[in-house]
């Protein structure tokens, strides 16, 4: 195809190309002569955030993320706070191989300030461990501001004992923000890496020097169809992408009485006495409450203008939402929608119902607040 020999986008780490722009690594013959090199799509990601499709399977990021298994280095897993089971990779174990795995969760500065960061850190161990992951130790950072890193880059030295780093976790969960910003402050390059809002948007291994026998290397972004951004256009994921701390929302509801997330997904309260039920979602996700007896048809009549997102062009092609029925005896209790955000229930006796797409199931866990 023209590869050229030995030569690499400094973006999202393909190997560059000069003769069809319909493929990945695509460069014009005018650009080898820079200092920095990124391809085609990259360099449109990056100045005019447009996003171009790229001809690899999910299968194929998996194959090249599999080779870690033969290496002798740390693992680096990056998850989403908000999104844990959606952005843990299953089978993690096995892409892993013998090595040490540490676990960091991204985007702990949209947490309301009442979090108990302890628990949190105790909960994400708990569930990597019911996975079959057993981690060294479990760090809670922010890659936008940079809050935690000291304490992770410190924690990275030290378990990698000399070792090489990789960096693992789904597609769009912080992990070439925080390799930026580890660049950026151990040698002073910007955006070194490509980033975006938008799935798979590294395609190969990017190789960053530790030191003279040592490299971290950002690993393409694995796929997992369970997440919701998969089921929304690029306009939609910005509005359910936090950009700030969340802001709890109560609400003070009796029996018989429904919330709608959005148009994204919805809970019931089937049966139980008047009690509130915190709501931790994005600020710009609109909530809407109504009775539980005209809820299906509320759905019908107004997903994509009144419940949005998704929006009315992409209503249509959102999946159906499944049900689930949960007995509660009075534990306070999470019930997280995985990529949007969790209510918490004050622990009265309630019987509840949560509705979300099928491959996006609900699940619950003590509560972190």
């Amino acid at each position: 195809m023209g590869k050229i020999e030995e030569l690499f986008c400094q973006g999202c780490g393909v190997a560059i190309q000069t003769e069809n722009k319909q493929e990945p690594g695509y460069v014009p013959n005018s650009a080898l002569e820079n200092e920095v090199i990124i391809c085609q799509r990259c360099f449109r990601l990056k100045n005019y955030n447009e996003v171009q499709d790229v001809p690899y399977t999910d299968g194929d990021f998996l194959q090249m993320v599999s080779q870690i298994a033969n290496t002798k280095s740390l693992i680096v897993k990056m998850v989403d706070i908000f999104d844990f089971n959606g952005s843990f990779i299953r089978g993690l174990h096995r892409l892993t191989g013998n090595n040490k795995v540490i676990i960091i969760g991204n985007k702990v500065d949209l947490l309301p300030k009442s979090t108990n960061l302890s628990r949190v850190r105790q909960w994400i161990k708990k569930e990597a461990a019911d996975l079959g992951v057993t981690v060294q130790d479990v760090y809670l950072i922010s890659a936008k501001t940079g809050q935690g890193f000291d304490e992770v880059k410190q924690a990275i030295e030290y378990h990698r004992e000399g070792q090489d780093v990789y960096v693992v976790g789904s597609t769009n969960v912080g992990k070439s923000t925080f390799i930026n910003y580890l660049i950026n402050d151990s040698v002073g390059t910007k955006d070194a890496i490509t980033t975006s809002y938008f799935p798979g948007t590294t395609l190969g291994f990017i190789d960053i020097p530790l030191d003279d026998h040592s490299s971290l290397y950002d690993t393409p972004g694995v796929v997992n169809r369970g997440q919701l951004v998969h089921y929304l256009a690029k306009e939609d994921i910005k509005l359910i992408t936090p950009n700030k701390e969340i802001k709890p929302r109560t609400y003070q509801l009796n029996s018989q009485q429904t919330l709608f997330i959005g148009g994204l997904a919805r809970f019931d309260f089937i049966k139980g006495e008047r009690q509130s039920f915190t709501c931790y979602f994005p600020n710009r996700v609109e909530l809407h409450r109504t009775k539980l007896e005209k809820a299906d048809q509320l759905y019908l009549d107004h997903l994509g203008t009144m419940l949005t997102p998704p929006g009315e062009n992409t209503a249509k092609d959102y999946p159906k939402l499944v049900e689930q029925t949960i007995k509660l005896s009075g534990e306070k209790v999470d019930l997280v929608f995985p990529g949007l955000g969790w209510i918490s229930l004050s622990g009265e006796p309630a019987t509840v119902a949560v509705h979300s797409p099928f491959d996006v199931p609900v699940s619950r866990r003590n509560s972190i607040i």
